[in-house]
């Protein structure tokens, strides 16, 4: 059976980066893992909220596809629904900026049953741009 895993942003951030700290190779973890999902018929979700961060880093639309294009055959593209979209923004509003994205998260987990792979130690300040999360 067919594994599918979902990338915290930071994660791509250290495979494109080849980012490191001392004693913690992230950017070699990062592409040891992709090379692993790879040799066993895996595949790596790729939301858009991956892409929205992405660009708040710095990266260029043309960038992002580029990279995505050489990872096609094990990239599944997908997209949070308006629903979803939604009811992070009201938990967003309500709650804390954590809540909303975590509640995507959680959504997108459920519907493609998926594993999130991060190494973030969430916080009430972590909030997709595309909530404007009061702080």
């Amino acid at each position: 059976m067919t594994e599918k895993f979902y990338f915290d942003t930071s994660i791509w951030l250290d495979f494109l980066e080849n980012r490191d700290e001392p004693n913690f190779s992230k950017g070699m973890w990062a592409k040891k893992l992709i090379k692993k999902i790879i040799k066993e018929g895996n595949r790596i979700l790729f939301s858009d909220n991956n892409f929205l961060e992405l660009i708040n880093n710095g990266y260029l639309e043309f960038e992002i596809e580029e990279f995505l294009s050489t990872l096609k055959p094990i990239i599944i593209p997908i997209e949070a629904t308006e629903k979803e979209i939604g009811k992070a923004k009201d938990l967003c509003q309500k709650c804390s900026p954590i809540f909303a994205f975590l509640s995507i998260l959680k959504f997108q987990q459920i519907k493609y049953r998926n594993f999130l792979i991060t190494k973030e130690r969430f916080t009430k300040t972590r909030c997709s741009p595309r909530f404007n999360c009061k702080r």
